[in-house]
């Protein structure tokens, strides 16, 4: 494992599990004594992962980390854990609903990442209720009775954006907002985030927040016709990466403004490597589904719930020409054939 995964891990299951059954497993000495620690009741462990879209290579890492902590957690406990994989190929709320459904009653734990909070409060709530504890992993739905939400803090994620991309402006310029959809509530909490983290620099001035429908085209039709109609935009937020997802993204832009956008995936890095993009901050990906089976196997093993409460943030790694190529060894790991 590289090394900024490592440090990472350090901080999270410092919080996630140091008091929990992997914790506990580790305790030597005259502590190991004071109480007997829980143990699996079973041999076999299913634990449904149900993703936004298997065609979006964040979701893939995620699906990596989830069976690298099977094999782990597993070893410690003497127990097999296996995955089972219950994601729709593109985005469809309806189909993870079905899902959910029908690994309440194959699965002993479900990681949900969810297209649609509304539509999967009723599926992940049964469950719940048929004793299946639920985690939510990147997409949160926060009225459900799933236990914990592991995924980025979206209003400090868009103070970062602001933050990096003011620093590479030279604390000088004008900045322009590309946003998304406008309905999407983790968006918009970035946003909220850009603009709070902008207030703090006066030489920095908004231009605009953009939205556009979530595709790499329409994301790209979008910056050139801002572009094109504000000449004087020096700086671009770009809270998620839809234009950098395609090749010659950044015609309009080069040369003549900086950008820092959120992800890091395989297609954005190029633009880093360019030097059409300065920063981008990577969400732990990985980390989505490695931290969520741990949550999961901590509360049906041994009761355990998160240790700092129910919301879990992960940090965001930042990339830029520095360490690229290091980060980008981290895909092949991620993306690896199955």
């Amino acid at each position: 494992m590289r090394g900024w995964i490592k440090a990472v891990l350090g901080v999270m299951t410092a919080g996630v599990t140091a008091a929990g059954l992997l914790g506990a497993a580790t305790v030597s000495g005259a502590h190991a004594s004071e109480a007997p620690q829980p143990r699996p009741t079973k041999s076999r462990y299913v634990i449904g992962l149900v993703a936004k879209s298997n065609e979006n290579p964040v979701f893939l890492a995620a699906r990596t980390g989830a069976q690298d902590a099977a094999r782990k957690i597993g070893r410690d406990l003497g127990v097999e854990i296996v995955i089972d994989w219950q994601t729709p190929t593109s985005e469809d709320a309806q189909r993870q609903a079905t899902a959910v459904e029908r690994l309440a009653s194959v699965a002993d734990g479900i990681a949900i990442s969810a297209s649609d909070a509304n539509l999967l409060v009723s599926s992940i709530n049964s469950a719940v209720e048929r004793g299946v504890p639920v985690v939510a992993f990147d997409s949160d739905v926060p009225t459900s009775k799933r236990f914990a939400y592991f995924g980025t803090n979206d209003f400090e994620c868009g103070k970062q954006v602001a933050g990096e991309l003011v620093k590479v402006m030279g604390d000088a310029g004008v900045v322009a907002v590309l946003a998304g959809n406008q309905n999407a509530p983790n968006l918009q909490a970035r946003v909220k985030g850009v603009l709070e983290g902008l207030k703090a620099h006066p030489g920095v001035k908004l231009k605009e927040v953009y939205y556009h429908a979530e595709t790499a085209q329409d994301a790209v039709l979008k910056v050139e016709q801002v572009m094109a109609a504000n000449p004087d935009i020096t700086g671009w937020a770009m809270v998620g990466g839809w234009p950098l997802f395609t090749k010659n993204a950044m015609k309009s832009v080069a040369g003549k403004a900086k950008v820092v956008a959120v992800d890091a995936l395989p297609a954005q890095l190029d633009y880093v490597r360019s030097g059409e993009v300065q920063t981008l901050l990577g969400q732990q990906v990985y980390e989505w589904g490695y931290q969520s089976v741990t949550l999961l196997m901590d509360k049906i093993v041994a009761g355990k719930e998160p240790a700092g409460g129910a919301i879990v943030n992960a940090p965001l790694t930042v990339v830029g020409t520095a360490n690229v190529e290091e980060y980008s060894k981290n895909w092949e790991r991620w993306l690896r054939r199955r």
